[in-house]
C-alpha cells in the first residue's frame, strides 16, 4: 500500500525542527523510519505533515556527560549503541539489547529517540532504559524537561511525549563499582521482537545484593518495574536459591493485563516469563561480581 498524501519539511536543526512543529500541530516527526513509514503505508497513520529530523548533527553521538552519565543523542542508531565501549562499559545492558534489534538494516536505520516515541510494547530499549533509571530528555515552547524513563510509558504505543515535544537525548547513569546490568529475550522468530524481555541492573556490596532494579517488557502493556521480584533480591546474597525465589515472584508483577498473540498466548508468557528473569538476574549478578 501507498501512504496518503502528507507535506514533508526536513528541518536543519532542532531549532528549526520546533517552529515546523509549532506550524504543523498536526504533523509527525520523522527520525530513522522504520516505525512511521510502515505505519503510514498501511494507513494506520496519516499526518498532514511529515518533519525530517533525520539530518540534524547535534541529536546524534554518544558522549560522557556530568557524573559519568552516559548522553546519547536521538538519532543514535541501534547498531551505533551496540558498538559502542563506552556504553559497553557504563550500561552493558543497553548495549546488549540494541545488538538484539531486529536485523542489520533496522539497527543501522533506527534510532534511539524514534524507538522509545514510538514505545511499542514488544521493543527491547524502553524495557533496559526503565531497568537503568534512563531519563529521556524532551525539548519543547517551553524548554527542555527530562522525564525518567519509568513514567515516561504509559501504555502501548503511549508515552508523557507532549505533542509539541521532541526527543533530543537518553541520560543513562555510568554503572557505580559493584554493579552489573543484563538484557535478555525471548525474541519472536520472524520479527526479533521481545516476546518477553527482561533487563535487569543490581548492585553488590560484601556479597549482598544492596540495590536491584528489574524491568519487564514484551508480555506487558509497556515497559515497567517488577517491583516484588527487586524486594524479594535486594539484601539478599544473590545465589542461585536466592535467584529463583526472586524470580518466582514475576507473577506478582504482571498483574491482569498480559499480552499474547498467536504465536504466544498471555498464559505462555505469563509462565515463561521467571525463566527469563532468573536469567536476567544472574547475568547481572555475575557482571556486578567482575566490576
Amino acid at each position: 500500500m501507498y501512504a496518503a498524501d502528507f507535506d514533508y519539511h526536513r528541518a536543519r536543526s532542532l531549532d528549526e525542527a520546533q517552529q515546523l512543529l509549532a506550524a504543523h500541530p498536526d504533523a509527525k516527526v520523522l527520525a530513522g523510519g522504520h516505525s512511521l513509514i510502515p505505519l503510514m503505508k498501511l494507513r494506520l497513520a496519516s499526518p498532514a505533515a511529515v518533519i525530517d529530523i533525520g539530518r540534524i548533527p547535534e541529536l546524534r553521538g554518544i558522549a560522557a556527560g556530568e557524573g559519568g552519565a552516559i548522553r546519547i543523542g536521538s538519532l543514535t542508531t541501534h547498531a551505533e549503541l551496540a558498538a559502542s565501549a563506552d556504553l559497553r562499559r557504563a550500561a552493558p545492558a543497553l548495549a546488549e539489547a540494541a545488538a538484539l534489534v531486529g536485523d542489520p538494516a533496522v539497527r543501522n536505520r533506527g534510532t534511539i529517540g524514534g524507538n522509545i516515541a514510538h514505545a511499542d510494547p514488544a521493543s527491547d530499549l524502553p524495557t533496559v532504559l526503565v531497568a537503568l533509571g534512563a531519563q529521556i530528555v524532551a525539548v519543547g515552547p517551553g524548554g527542555e524537561r527530562r522525564i525518567d524513563a519509568g513514567d515516561f510509558f504509559t501504555g502501548i504505543f503511549a508515552t508523557t511525549l507532549a505533542s509539541d515535544e521532541i526527543i533530543a537525548a537518553v541520560v543513562v547513569p555510568s554503572a557505580a563499582r559493584g554493579a552489573g546490568s543484563a538484557y535478555v529475550k525471548f525474541a519472536h522468530p520472524a520479527s526479533r521482537y521481545a516476546v518477553i524481555g527482561v533487563a535487569a541492573a543490581v548492585t553488590l556490596a560484601e556479597g549482598t545484593c544492596s540495590a536491584a532494579a528489574v524491568a519487564l517488557g514484551g508480555l506487558v502493556p509497556f515497559a515497567r518495574r517488577a517491583t516484588a521480584v527487586e524486594r524479594a533480591i535486594a539484601g539478599q546474597r544473590p545465589d542461585d536459591t536466592a535467584i529463583a525465589a526472586a524470580s518466582a515472584r514475576t507473577a506478582d508483577d504482571l498483574g491482569p493485563e498480559v499480552n499474547g498473540d498467536l504465536f504466544a498466548s498471555a498464559d505462555y508468557r505469563r509462565a515463561v516469563a521467571p525463566v527469563y528473569v532468573k536469567r536476567a538476574l544472574s547475568a547481572a549478578v555475575a557482571r556486578a561480581g567482575l566490576s
